[in-house]
């Protein structure tokens, strides 16, 4: 049963991923208006992730903290590696094939498939202590990833997607949440030394999108109010993920 109860939690959280349909029925210019407004939602979901949940789990989960801190170095530079690769193909193919989509976008795909891999490798990891705390454990995975995830939406669209595909790859990126989930299941414990190198991997990554993809991205926005609402949607991002450390 641990096995149903894990795959129906993790099915429901990923079903959030598509929480952007509700953005379906907004007009493209008016759509266009708050896209900096939910890019500066999702900079502060992610620095928020990033100082208030996977850097104090991986400073405490590694007894070195030099350690820890290798991973997270390791984490950033594989993120900018991984970039200059995406910002190479994408000058060498826009001509040839009119690709506008823009390599955070990849980018910010890639650190929600973390992410989410590591979600589910929570929740699952949760219900091996019993079903009252997996239930809990989904419910506060919930709760974080309904924001994160209006906030990603809000992403993909600014890097060129259209509205469906924003909506089919972050759904996508959120069913990476079963390969945790099953690879908690399989192996155990050899699953939960993989996640123990991967939570400050994903810090590094986390916090690399935010400060060197979105935030020069918010900069390019020069109206004085409409700065202010990005600066208010950036802190309430950060103020979110720091309830959910309330919480969990």
């Amino acid at each position: 049963m641990t096995g149903f109860y894990t795959f129906l939690s993790v099915l429901i959280v990923s079903l959030i991923s598509l929480v952007g349909v509700l953005f379906l029925v907004l007009k493209p210019e008016k759509l266009k208006k708050i896209q900096l407004v939910l890019v500066g939602f999702a900079t502060g979901g992610l620095l928020g992730g990033a100082f208030f949940h996977l850097l104090p789990e991986s400073f405490e989960i590694f007894k070195d903290s030099t350690i820890a801190s290798i991973w997270i170095i390791v984490g950033f530079m594989l993120f900018f590696v991984l970039e200059r690769f995406l910002h190479w193909h994408h000058n060498h193919t826009s001509i040839l094939n009119n690709n506008t989509i823009k390599p955070f976008g990849t980018i910010n795909l890639v650190a929600d498939m973390l992410h989410n891999f590591l979600d589910g490798i929570l929740i699952a990891a949760s219900y091996y202590y019993s079903v009252e705390i997996g239930i809990v454990t989904t419910l506060t995975v919930m709760m974080h990833e309904l924001p994160q995830e209006i906030g990603d939406f809000g992403v993909l669209i600014h890097a060129g997607f259209s509205r469906k595909k924003a909506l089919i790859y972050n759904f996508i990126s959120a069913c990476t949440a079963f390969l945790g989930a099953g690879f908690i299941l399989l192996f155990n414990q050899s699953a939960s030394e993989l996640s123990r190198m991967i939570l400050p991997f994903a810090a590094g990554g986390f916090i690399y999108l935010a400060a060197a993809d979105l935030i020069p991205e918010l900069h390019a926005e020069k109206t004085i109010r409409r700065s202010i609402y990005q600066f208010i949607a950036l802190i309430s991002g950060m103020v979110l993920l720091f309830l959910m450390t309330l919480i969990g």
